[in-house]
């Protein structure tokens, strides 16, 4: 099959020949345009999109601009560093809970533990366990982005740090209250025990009596501090117990120091615990040197001995 026309001014005529190769190639040739210009407009669209919405060229393609990428380091960056500084946070509070608990552990240890307790210095060991987290951190970087997980990583460590602070708060609130109370030693010094809570024998006329405190036995001139901090409500001389001293302390609690050869604080002066506040004497109704210790609550005497958490060296 042919195709015939005359062509220009002088009417010479040009055929083409319809076969089955001839349609063949054309349809070859069109179509290989059509893809050409497919893969232009798509290279076109694809640069706009990457330069004017990186989401949508990344849900597209997977590519990123050289800014965008620069853009994203530097969030994921950020992101490192508050977990770093989050991460730093904890390690702090736990010290200060070490801390902490090693001043629950004066307050409770034996006295004559006392020299073997823990210290920073001393030799430590153990196995490393890694502290657990709700996700975890390593196995999840490869099942999400890896700027979620550190997001996720970051508020996971702060709701741990807050959980420290409130913990800090806690035992803070219970150290305080308990270095209120008359639970340590009246004497730092060596001392013996020479006569305990409960009926004996009365040292100068032999009949039995009531002794209401403990007798620490110690050189004359040692010294003698507040068991707590409280209100000196008592410090004058007595015909039994010579020179003595009364603190009131917290939940009504109040201590007795007897037979002192001197007396260092006033009436309502303000101590802590441990401070200073007489010397071991001789005075008043007594034998020899030593400290007559009391301790009331509410009126009622107590025995010492069952207040304090000290055993005896």
């Amino acid at each position: 099959m042919q195709l015939m026309w005359l062509a220009g001014p002088t009417g010479q005529v040009k055929s083409i020949s319809i076969t089955a190769r001839n349609i063949l190639i054309a349809a070859l040739s069109v179509g290989l345009t059509l893809l050409l210009l497919g893969f232009a407009l798509n290279w076109i669209g694809l640069k706009i999109a990457v330069e004017y919405n990186p989401d949508l060229a990344r849900s597209l393609g997977g590519v990123t601009t050289e800014a965008e990428q620069q853009r994203m380091e530097a969030v994921y960056r950020q992101n490192l560093r508050q977990l770093q500084a989050s991460l730093d946070q904890t390690a702090q509070d736990l010290k200060k809970l070490e801390t902490l608990k090693d001043r629950f552990m004066v307050l409770a240890t034996p006295a004559s533990l006392k020299d073997r307790a823990p210290t920073f210095s001393e030799a430590k060991g153990g196995p490393f366990l890694a502290p657990s987290f709700q996700h975890k951190i390593i196995g999840s970087l490869f099942r999400q982005p890896l700027g979620v997980e550190i997001q996720q990583t970051v508020a996971q460590v702060k709701s741990v740090n807050d959980t420290l602070t409130k913990q800090q708060e806690n035992w803070h609130q219970h150290l305080e209250w308990l270095e209120a109370l008359p639970i340590a030693l009246p004497i730092h010094s060596d001392f013996r025990f020479t006569s305990g809570f409960g009926l004996r024998n009365d040292p100068f006329t032999g009949a039995l009596a009531m002794h209401e405190g403990i007798d620490f036995s110690a050189e004359l001139g040692s010294s003698v501090v507040a068991a707590a901090s409280g209100t000196v409500v008592r410090s004058d001389w007595d015909h039994t117990f010579g020179n003595v001293i009364e603190i009131k302390h917290a939940e009504n609690f109040l201590t007795r120091y007897a037979h002192l050869n001197k007396r260092s604080v006033a009436v309502n002066a303000q101590v802590q615990g441990g401070t200073l506040i007489g010397e071991v004497g001789n005075t008043g109704r007594s034998t020899g040197p030593h400290l007559h210790y009391e301790i009331f609550q509410n009126g009622r005497v107590l025995n010492p001995l069952k207040v304090l958490p000290l055993k005896t060296p």
